[in-house]
């Protein structure tokens, strides 16, 4: 059930997607729910981080950069249909803006 409780934090979907082989899914989300309220969750963080210091897997160095992430060309704010905009003139045909 923890695997499947981890398998949906990972991906992100609903609890009624998690595959059937972790368990009743309502069993697993209320689990968490549980855990999230009582604190278990957080004290098991805390666990695994001070075993992590002693053996000296935890580099508390490491950066993430942002600039690495890429967006969807949609997500930019370009305008539809390329870079020329058109412009109704008070009664005009619609014309291309001089200059652009």
């Amino acid at each position: 059930m923890i695997n499947g409780i981890c398998w949906v934090e990972r991906t992100g979907l609903p609890w009624r997607d998690m595959p059937e082989r972790y368990g009743p899914w309502r069993a697993a989300r209320l689990r968490f729910r549980r855990w999230a309220e009582d604190g278990t969750w957080a004290r098991l963080r805390q666990q695994v981080i001070a075993l992590a210091e002693v053996d000296g897997d935890i580099d508390w160095e490491a950066q993430a950069d942002s600039t690495v992430v890429r967006a969807h060309q949609h997500a930019a704010g370009a305008r539809k249909g390329g870079s020329i905009r058109l412009i109704r003139r008070r009664g005009k045909a619609w014309v291309a803006p001089v200059g652009d």
